[in-house]
Order: C-alpha cells, then structure tokens, then sequence
C-alpha cells in the first residue's frame, strides 16, 4: 500500500491521500498507474499531485467529478510487488518495507517470543511495529535501531532490545 484516499478535496475530482511511501515523489509521480481496493475503479492513472496541510492532493485522469472523489474515501491505493523493490539506488542499509516486516516472529534478546509482527504504524514521531501478543493485547515497538536492532527476514525474526517498562505497556 502506497496510501489511502482520505476524502475528496475541491470540486474537480481532487483528492487527498494519507501517503504510505517512503518514495511519494515516486509513487505519485504524473502517468503513474496506482490499483485500488475499489470495485469500480481497479486503477488510477496519477494526473497532478502537490502537498498540502501534510498530505498529498492528487487528481487522477479517471476522477474528474467531486462525486466520484467523493466514492473513492477509503480506497487504498496499491502498486504491484514487482514495483516495490528498493526505493533507491542509494537506500539505506536498514530500509525495510512493511511487507518484509510484517509476519516476522518478534523475540527479545534473551530469545523471549513476543508474537508475529501484525502491521507496521507510520506515525510523524516515526514508525512503530505492532507485535500481535496471545494475551494483553498488542505490543507497539518504536521501531528503531536501539530498541530493533536485528531485523533478519531471511531467519523471519526481529530481535527487540525493551527499554524498562516497555513490555508492560
């Protein structure tokens, strides 16, 4: 997922998009074609876009009416797997994207199962694992070198280093 139409903006089909990029630049770029969860509208071909209040408004050649920007609140936008890759030749070493993260076993240092990661928050403070735990709900690890620092998709784990206190939250 690349993002998710928040709500229709303007009269002219405009929308705004919650982005869920770490390449916006990229995926929202003019003659981009992004799919949809949407039933009646499987693609969306990238029109304009431009920032605005810390979202993205975008117009898509297929929206032109506020009506039907209206339809599209909630859909999200995708790209294929084979789009995904690295964002960027000069991408950092531990760049990871949520579907790398997501289903690895989270232990502690000590070894400690804590539970398969569930989804991954992109927050302003930063991003946050969701570790799903049998009991007392899930976990939400700031997702950080000093608190993760291992993620081995190849072994499918992630090593959490907790801070005092963080596994009782």
């Amino acid at each position: 997922m690349v993002g998710h139409v928040a709500r229709a903006h303007g009269i002219r089909g405009e929308v705004s998009v919650q982005v869920r990029s770490d390449v916006p630049e990229r995926r929202f770029a003019v003659g981009n074609v992004l799919f949809t969860d949407h039933p009646d509208v499987p693609t969306l071909t990238v029109a304009a876009a431009r920032p605005h209040s810390g979202r993205l408004l975008v117009t898509f050649e297929e929206v032109m009416l506020r009506d039907v920007a209206e339809a599209l609140q909630g859909s999200l936008l995708l790209i294929d797997a084979d789009q995904a890759g690295v964002a960027t030749e000069d991408a950092e070493d531990d760049a990871w994207w949520d579907t790398d993260l997501i289903g690895l076993s989270a232990r502690t240092v000590d070894g400690t199962e804590l539970g398969p990661v569930t989804d991954v928050l992109h927050n302003p403070g930063g991003e946050l694992l969701v570790i799903g735990r049998a009991v007392g709900g899930d976990l939400l690890v700031p997702f950080v070198r000093d608190i993760v620092p291992t993620v081995d998709p190849a072994a499918g784990i992630v090593i959490v280093d907790p801070p005092p206190g963080l596994l009782e939250l």
